[in-house]
């Protein structure tokens, strides 16, 4: 397809036909999954009195580039990077685990330094593994079905309606399973709701990037990608 239009076809359809930029989309998703949460999540911030963590700012990037890669190539393919990402997170899981754990030696004194940063308990570990995994999933399922549903119309509601439910996924997973019990239910309930909140709102302001990316890569790739006959398990990660 390089007659510079846009074909529609069925994700099924696509087989191995090589794509010119879904490795690098891959390859930034699982980059900016990490990086937000290896060099945002242990910070707090604050910005006219209002207190938030530092990752909240880079973590939506990552629902960004999840919502184009469902859009341009389809669930399938999209499920593939977050079970990618999934990998990527539980080794740096266990590499920042075998890190700290390593005895120091004598003379450096920067352990304390490396247990604040990287030092993370296997119950915020697990709460993230878990929302990350099941709230990209719903977000692309969402985004899929939604773009049977207008025929490929309306993007904007699509992108942002998808991340009102993966956020929403994220959250109701996350902080619970990181905080109940050593915070109160309001304090879980309140940041929960306002950090969903911040990420969709995000997500909204950043909806004219997404028209943009997407628009060029149909271009580029030649296709409009509808997921019909998808199989939606999210227990697979072949195409």
């Amino acid at each position: 397809m390089s007659d510079g239009a846009v074909h529609r076809i069925e994700a099924d359809a696509l087989g191995g036909r090589p794509l010119r930029y879904y490795d690098f989309f891959m390859a930034a998703f699982v980059a900016i999954l990490l990086l937000s949460n290896l060099i945002g999540a242990a910070k707090l911030s604050n910005l006219g009195g209002f207190t938030f963590g530092a990752g909240i700012l880079f973590f939506p990037l990552g629902y960004v580039i999840g919502d184009v890669l469902t859009e341009v190539y389809g669930y399938s393919r999209a499920r593939r990077c977050v079970w990618a990402g999934f990998a990527a997170m539980l080794f740096m899981a266990l590499m920042s685990w075998v890190v700290v754990a390593l005895p120091p030696a004598d003379g450096w004194p920067d352990q304390k330094a490396y247990e604040t940063v990287f030092g993370s308990t296997w119950r915020i570990v697990f709460a993230s593994l878990c929302a990350f995994w099941a709230g990209e999933l719903a977000n692309s399922f969402v985004m899929a079905k939604m773009k049977l549903l207008t025929q490929g119309r309306h993007l904007w509601m699509r992108t942002i309606g998808s991340t009102i439910v993966g956020q929403g996924v994220d959250s109701l997973l996350f902080y619970p399973l990181a905080f109940l019990g050593n915070w109160t239910h309001t304090q879980v309930l309140t940041v929960m709701v306002t950090n969903w909140a911040m990420k969709v709102g995000w997500e909204a302001v950043l909806t004219p990037v997404t028209y943009l990316v997407v628009n060029f890569l149909k271009r580029r790739e030649g296709l409009d990608v509808y997921d019909a006959g998808t199989n939606f398990t999210p227990f697979r990660t072949q195409l």
